[in-house]
């Protein structure tokens, strides 16, 4: 075996340029896995990687929940799960001495509070992250760590991260009161480098609205347990430690039967796609050591050992490439962690998972070398060492078992559709396999067809089907990364179409909805005369909400009174307004429309709420169901804007005429404005509760999706159609030689390798279209109906209309795959082929 070993190792360095090719085939697909495995594994920070951020150097982090008790925590999250949680009314407040009762004696505790404060900026107010504790304390130390300047000492200080951009002696304006607190330090997030957050003194920065529940920091006797958090759960307490931290697991822990077959899949096209595309490369270095190998022969060596020897090539190279692609990839995830990604956490490498991408890529390289090595053994040694061409020929096998797992494949995608994208993937794995058993006969086949072509490229054909296994293996990779790429593009252009079909919304395209739901009269007052200023000479319209004779805001729905396919899960929308908001809903004036809400009729934009001229309304008041009213009033239906549009316009008086008062909290308006969040900061001066939101319709672009698609699909078939064509080059040496000597210009040699180029790769991608087009429509079933907004409720037929799946082929992808990769292929393998013929010379016979 050390001798094999060291042949391999000095054949390699002779022959640098083909060793580097196939390990760089065999080694990306290796860099690419781990370097995504490191970054993700670097850059998610769990909790209890991350719980000095939580704790500090204290045992025990304690916050309220709201609830009376806490049946079941998971995390650091007070949620209560399971039946018997208490609503949060019914909780009492906690104080500082029912928590030390709770916990182990000795206990010292120390205050703190995190939520979001508003500061003032030039613009307005935004919203920034606070945390209110005393960074003194050593029971705070790691918990924001010291960058420049000093920790607050007084409730008018504060410290600030990076982001903020304000710098030590600043003065800052937070909450709505205008409290006026000095910058004196800078501090960092341990593992968030983007966050924006301002820390201070307890009772600075949060008032009741904003904060998000009363917490201490506690330093415990001995270290916290689970029996102290079960403690603080039984007062409506969550606590978090270490140990709960740790213990922070799903409540099924293995992965499920979908996730393993996903990874399965994904292992073997990468596995398959490798060995398609370092094939021939292996085949490149079997024709140069011909002469060697045919020796070794001649003094004795059985096929065996020629086999022996060019699998040794897959073990040595693969085994390099791989141990090289895993280290660079472990190394290029840490690097792209601080470039790509706010979140940094404790270094980290997925050792097992990179451990199996590292073999995935021996066993490629061993398996890639095998087709070479059977080739080997059937060589004759005595053409060989005469300079004859090889006697042995490719055989092209016959074709059942292809038909046969094409056959299976197809009925397997057929019946996967209904469960999940993964059974799609590995029902096609089987009609992807027989493909590639059929592909030798499907090279034979079409090479009958060079006879139509100009000499050049007829010449190139020819040679390509006389070596039909190095062609076929190019042509099963362009195949297999074509069908990828088409299968992929149908789902998600499919899905995109069908979202882009069934998107609803309350407004037009291009409305701007100005609210403030929360605010009192005066407030309101105020944002309605900012908006004014803000927006000089834009046309409003009011939008009124039902309140109950207390004062208190009631919800307005409308009721669905018939069945609708096209219909969404989301209830329409109602709105309460007048002439000036029917114009705003319509872009236009209508009439007919105008009339019927002057005569106090609603107007529905979604037939689905409408039955016989009749619309049905309902009005809770706080969810209650004791106040909950019902009523039917006359509708007509009207054309919005634009197309999707599913809300419904109430006039004034029906509402009035049902005893229910109106206040004033919406505008719209038909502008877009350049900058909408610069409008909001603008208006947050008059009001804190302003909410500014620009409907811009369905906004997805899966363009950038298509990119990646057809970057990769480039990669994979231009490789894979110049590793056989530099094949082919070796191989058609003699043979332009002969060209050459009968008078054939310069240029035909060029015009061969290019034209053998484009039918490797024009075979490829038309047969991995007509491929990935199957699975592709099944993937696009299931992606449409699981993904879209149809209500799929009702009557059968309602179900049946309901259920017709959407189909949407993306014809810029595929004509660039079919047509435009090909003529890539042939031009490039044409400009930069090497076509130096050798001189003719006397053969043995």
């Amino acid at each position: 075996m050390r001798a094999l070993l060291r042949i391999s190792r000095r054949d390699a360095l002779r022959a640098r340029g083909r060793t580097a090719l196939i390990m760089v085939m065999i080694g990306l697909p290796v860099l690419v896995i781990t370097c995504v495995l490191t970054f993700a594994a670097t850059a998610d920070v769990t909790l209890s990687e991350g719980i000095v951020r939580k704790l500090g150097a204290a045992d025990l982090r304690v916050k309220t929940s709201g609830y009376a008790k806490v049946k079941a925590q998971y995390g650091d999250d007070g949620i209560p799960y399971g039946e018997g949680a208490e609503r949060p009314e019914k909780a009492a407040a906690a104080t500082a001495a029912q928590v030390a009762a709770r916990l182990q004696p000795g206990s010292r505790l120390i205050g703190f509070d995190e939520g979001s404060v508003e500061v003032r900026t030039e613009r307005g107010y935004d919203h920034v992250t606070a945390l209110e504790v005393d960074l003194r304390d050593p029971m705070t130390r790691g918990m924001r760590p010291l960058v420049e300047g000093r920790h607050p000492a007084a409730p008018d200080e504060v410290a600030v991260t990076p982001a903020m951009k304000r710098r030590i002696g600043d003065t800052i304006e937070v909450t709505r009161e205008g409290r006026r607190v000095k910058v004196v330090g800078v501090v960092q997030d341990p593992f968030d480098t983007g966050v924006v957050e301002v820390v201070g003194f307890r009772g600075v920065l949060l008032d009741e609205r904003d904060g998000r529940g009363i917490g201490w920091l506690a330093d415990t006797p001995s270290p916290a347990t689970w029996a102290d958090t079960r403690r603080l759960n039984d007062v409506g307490l969550v606590g978090l430690s270490r140990v709960t931290a740790e213990s922070e697991l799903s409540a099924d822990g293995t992965m499920s039967t979908r996730v393993v077959v996903g990874i399965a899949v994904a292992v073997f096209m990468v596995g398959m796609e490798t060995v398609l595309l370092a094939g021939p490369a292996f085949a490149i270095g079997l024709r140069r050591r011909a002469t060697a190998l045919a020796m070794i022969a001649a003094q004795g060596g059985s096929k065996a050992h020629l086999r022996v020897i060019v699998l040794a090539d897959g073990l040595v190279l693969g085994g390099v490439a791989a141990l090289v692609a895993a280290v660079a990839g472990v190394s290029g995830g840490l690097l792209l962690v601080p470039l790509l990604s706010d979140s940094v956490g404790p270094t980290e490498v997925p050792w097992w998972p990179a451990v199996g991408v590292t073999a995935l890529g021996l066993v490629s390289g061993v398996a890639a070398a095998m087709v070479p090595a059977v080739l080997a053994g059937r060589r004759d040694p005595a053409a060989v060492l005469a300079g004859r061409s090889d006697a042995a020929r490719d055989r092209a096998g016959r074709p059942v078992l292809g038909l046969v797992l094409v056959a299976a494949g197809v009925a397997a995608t057929l019946l996967a559709p209904g469960t999940d994208e993964v059974w799609i993937f590995a029902a096609s794995v089987l009609g992807l396999l027989g493909l590639v058993a059929l592909v030798p006969s499907l090279v034979a086949l079409t090479g009958r067809l060079a006879v139509r072509l100009p000499l050049a490229p007829r010449l190139g054909v020819r040679d390509a089907v006389r070596h039909r296994m190095r062609t076929a293996s190019a042509v099963a990779a362009v195949m297999a990364a074509t069908a990828g790429a088409v299968t992929a593009g149908i789902g998600v252009t499919s899905q995109d179409a069908a979202a882009r079909a069934s998107y609803s919304s309350s407004t037009p395209v291009g409305t701007l909805m100005i609210s403030a739901y929360a605010a009192d009269d005066e407030e309101w007052a105020r944002t309605r005369q900012a908006v004014q200023e803000r927006l000089p000479g834009i046309a409003l319209a009011e939008a009124f909400e039902p309140v109950d004779s207390d004062g208190r805001s009631a919800g307005l729905y409308a009721e669905r009174l018939r069945e609708c396919a096209s219909c969404t899960h989301i209830p329409p929308g109602v709105l309460v307004g007048d002439q000036r908001l029917l114009e705003v809903m319509q872009g236009r004036h209508d009439p007919t429309a105008a009339a019927a809400l002057a005569e106090g009729k609603a107007v529905v934009f979604g037939p689905s709420t409408l039955r016989d001229g009749r619309l049905a309304l309902r009005i809770d008041v706080d969810e209650s169901t004791a106040k909950l009213t019902r009523f039917e009033t006359q509708a007509v239906v009207a054309e919005a804007a634009s197309r999707g549009v599913t809300s419904v316009l109430v006039p004034p008086a029906t509402l009035k005429a049902k005893g229910f008062g109106l206040k004033e909290r919406t505008v719209f308006a038909r502008h877009q404005p350049q900058d909408v969040k610069l409008l909001r900061e603008h208006l947050t001066v008059a009001g804190s509760q302003v909410s500014v939101r620009l409907e811009g319709g369905y906004e997805r672009d899966v363009s950038i999706i298509m990119i990646v698609l057809m970057g990769g699909a480039l990669v994979l078939v231009l490789g894979g159609t110049f590793v056989a064509t530099a094949l082919a080059a070796a191989d058609l040496r003699p043979d332009l030689a002969t060209i050459a000597a009968v008078g054939a210009p310069s240029r035909t040699g060029r015009l061969v390798l290019a034209g053998q180029a484009g039918y490797i790769a024009g075979l490829g991608a038309l047969v991995g279209a007509i491929a990935g087009a199957v699975p592709g429509v099944a993937l696009a079933w299931v992606m449409t109906l699981r993904t879209g907004d149809h209500l799929v409720i009702g009557s059968p037929p309602l179900i049946a209309e309901a259920q017709k799946a959407t189909v949407a082929v993306p014809w810029m992808l595929v004509a660039g795959l079919v047509v435009g990769l090909p003529l890539l292929a042939a031009l490039v393998a044409g400009a930069f082929a090497r076509t130096r013929a050798l001189p003719l010379t006397r053969r043995l016979t």
